[in-house]
């Protein structure tokens, strides 16, 4: 439920902030009317989304317990730990110029592919965000799944999307319609870490699917059992596997993926927020 809130809540934050940007633009240059396009590639992008996500769970699930929904978890955990981290970079190496950028596309779209321009553009805003959280939802379903040994049950994480998902409007619209300030560069560095440290978990998923499909023979032994403390399928234990990567009995090669990526990832993203951006170098004034 925590790692479903946390993912929809940065998500969510970031699509509604894109199409928060591209309608104030809209308003300010007295192009309200193309409002709908807006709307209609919305809409559209959510739809293929919701179509694919469903889609792909059915899909998986009908190999449930066969070494087919294995390769398909270990599949989904790879892609979104790489979503994780390329999102989290991205974000902090785009962060100041998006408004500018959106706002430079919007005025092409416009200019040039009229109200279809801008619809493309609001779709591919979206969608992308979209893919992201689904696979990522997915992730944390087949997890789930997997630690506790039954069917995939997504009752909690669907509560934690829909409450990371209204949290992530309710912060959009603080921000765009009442003007409050939000130190927005200090909220996506926050997330972005906790976001990374859930992704080494899911590294070490990766890891330990391998190991048991048989494809990684090395480093596959225990190195503690500590389900006697604090199993994976209790409610703590589950809430320590999604944020920490927690496992009651991790193999020598989970514990050094695990921590590779975290010094590696996390250090360096920590490193890239505590330099100061250069700044320009003036043009050279013509005569």
């Amino acid at each position: 439920m925590i790692a479903s809130f946390i993912i929809f809540l940065r998500e969510g934050f970031e699509a509604s902030m894109i199409v928060a940007i591209l309608l104030a633009y809209l308003n300010r240059i007295n192009q309200r009317s193309h409002y709908r396009d807006v709307y209609a590639g919305v809409a559209v992008a959510l739809g293929t989304v919701l179509v694919a996500g469903v889609a792909a769970y059915f899909l998986i699930s009908h190999y449930a317990g066969s070494r087919v929904q294995t390769y398909f978890e270990t599949a989904t955990f790879a892609l979104a730990a790489g979503f994780l981290t390329a999102m989290t970079f991205w974000m902090h190496k785009h962060a100041r110029t998006m408004s500018k950028e959106l706002q430079q596309r919007s005025e092409a779209a416009i200019s040039t592919g009229g109200r279809w321009g801008l619809g493309l553009l609001s779709f591919q805003a979206v969608v992308r965000e979209g893919i992201e959280t689904m696979v990522f939802t997915l992730a944390i379903l087949f997890a789930n799944s997997a630690q506790a040994g039954t069917p995939v049950h997504g009752s909690a994480v669907l509560v934690g999307a829909a409450l990371g998902l209204v949290a992530s409007l309710g912060l959009s619209f603080t921000i765009f319609r009442m003007g409050r300030k939000v130190n927005l560069k200090r909220f996506f560095q926050v997330l972005g870490i906790v976001l990374m440290v859930f992704a080494a978990g899911l590294v070490a998923d990766v890891v330990e699917n391998l190991q048991r499909l048989g494809v990684v023979t090395v480093g596959t032994n225990a190195l503690w059992h500590s389900g006697h403390l604090l199993r994976e399928g209790s409610s703590l234990g589950d809430v320590a596997h999604q944020l920490l990567g927690y496992a009651e009995s991790p193999t020598a090669l989970q514990v050094g993926v695990w921590f590779l990526y975290i010094t590696t990832s996390v250090g360096y993203f920590i490193y890239l927020s505590r330099v100061a951006p250069r700044p320009t170098a003036p043009v050279p004034a013509t005569n």
